[in-house]
């Protein structure tokens, strides 16, 4: 069994109550590993998630990017140890840079993440980085760790009268300590990533390409984080750990494909960064062009944007306006399933289909609000606000009038928005970079641009090279 030097005394003799039959020895990783999870559990959790991961972000449009992404995945989980799962991949229509694993063969990328690879060996060292976390088990080594945690800590309240008063917190800072994969687990992936795509046929050289530009987004953020404080590696030490692993490669593997054209090529026309067709705020107003309405939030509230919601926030965070899409098909209906619940108590109708409540938390506090229910071409809203009792007077009347601003979105200037797209231009001759800027203008700032395209603002551009710019995306002034 590797060692895990996080794993408490508590994990280790629950452990032995379990038996050796839980150590298993994992074919990726040679290593005997902890395993409480049969392979048909795993598959039926990666499945039974599957279709929350995809109601929560949303499939990028167009199979395209679908069919690519998930032949190049399956052609990778081939040449892998654990082959015969039902392998998925799938690509999100999200923002953010990021890519994750789930038990069973699910593997997810996002828009963003694409749209910063340069090339095709970047982007299958990435799926062979999550088919490594799938192959090694490692959720489900996080997962047995977890549930030994919770026997070990019975044992121990059982036994000890003096360990009895903190098991309670124990187990909550358990459930943070297994919430992410530890650094070793990240590691072990980035190992078995290049394994994979050099079993494929791909060039390891592409590999830290990746990581040197995860390290400068990291720094151009402003929240880069040291390597102690985080789970994954910090990404200019991964820089150098994988380049001394390719130099010990045979010759063979290290002339493969990098397929840097055609995936820059395919790249034109995807959406970059936030899809105001989805909603977007200008000032304290938000506006949603594909359902055509608008809302007004409290001034001074920072508003939120999800796929499912869309909300503001208090500055004090101790008050919500929340709009979310009701499950029935009537206002009536959705009034009725939102005070069934008998924590739930009506406290009258306030304004047209706008009632008042009065509920009590699951720490037993109690909560004040307003809740309406509009329909909407053929949707139906929930439009709620509520706060603590105690402060709800405070907010109530600013509360109300932004449930009461939903309303039709006809304004073209707000309605027409289109979101930034990326555009790939060949260029006709050198140039620097300030040159590429003034011949092609994008609506991102320069240093984004730099990065995404892996060039440094001072570089000389070749003649020829394939280059990304980003074009549109504007939004309307208030």
């Amino acid at each position: 069994m590797r060692s895990k030097e996080h794993v408490p005394f508590a994990v280790a003799a629950a452990a032995c109550l379990v038996g050796l039959s839980a150590c298993t020895l994992n074919p990726a990783t040679g290593e005997r590993q902890l395993t409480l999870m049969s392979e048909a559990q795993e598959a039926a959790m990666g499945r039974q998630a599957e279709p929350q991961v995809l109601a929560s972000f949303g499939e990028y449009p167009g199979r395209d990017w679908q069919t690519y992404v998930n032949d190049l995945g399956q052609t990778l989980a081939a040449s892998s140890e654990r082959p015969h799962l039902a392998w998925a991949f799938h690509v999100l229509d999200d923002p953010l840079v990021n890519a994750f694993a789930y038990p069973g063969g699910y593997i997810y990328v996002t828009r963003g993440i694409l749209s910063h690879f340069n090339s095709e060996a970047e982007l299958a060292s990435v799926l062979g980085h999550e088919i490594g976390h799938v192959t090694a088990r490692h959720s489900v080594e996080q997962m047995s760790q977890q549930q030994l945690a919770q026997l070990g800590l019975g044992v121990a309240a059982a036994v000890s009268e003096d360990f009895r008063p903190y098991a309670g917190y124990a187990a909550a800072g358990l459930q943070i300590l297994f919430l992410k994969f530890s650094r070793d687990d990240e590691r072990q992936s980035d190992d078995l990533g290049l394994r994979y795509m050099t079993r494929a046929g791909y060039d390891p050289d592409e590999m830290p390409n990746v990581f040197r530009t995860f390290d400068r987004m990291q720094i151009a953020s402003g929240r880069q984080i040291p390597d102690w404080q985080s789970t994954h590696p910090n990404p200019a030490d991964r820089v150098g750990r994988i380049e001394s692993q390719i130099v010990r490669l045979p010759a063979e593997l290290r002339n493969g494909k990098v397929g840097r054209d055609e995936y820059l090529r395919r790249l034109d026309g995807m959406t970059f960064g936030d899809n105001p067709r989805a909603g977007y705020a200008v000032g304290n107003t938000f506006y949603h062009p594909d359902m055509a309405f608008r809302m007004t939030f409290p001034e001074g509230w920072k508003i939120v944007n999800q796929r499912q919601a869309a909300g503001a926030v208090s500055p004090n965070e101790d008050a919500l306006v929340v709009l979310t899409l009701a499950r029935e098909s009537t206002p009536d209906a959705a009034a009725q399933a939102f005070f069934k619940p008998e924590n739930i108590q009506p406290g009258g109708r306030w304004h047209d289909s706008f009632y008042s409540f009065n509920a009590t938390a699951a720490d037993g506090s109690p909560i004040r609000g307003v809740v309406g229910f509009i329909k909407h071409h053929d949707a139906v809203f929930q439009l709620i606000a509520y706060s603590g009792g105690e402060v709800f007077d405070r907010y109530g009347n600013t509360m109300r009038r932004s449930l009461t601003s939903f309303g039709e979105l006809r304004d073209r200037r707000y309605l027409d928005v289109q979101p930034a797209r990326v555009e790939i231009v060949e260029l006709p001759r050198a140039m620097n970079f300030a040159e590429f800027l003034r011949s092609y203008p994008s609506t991102v700032e320069a240093p984004l641009l730099a990065i995404i395209n892996q060039v440094d603002e001072n570089d000389t551009l070749e003649r020829g090279r394939l280059m990304k710019r980003i074009v549109g995306g504007e939004l309307p002034d208030r």
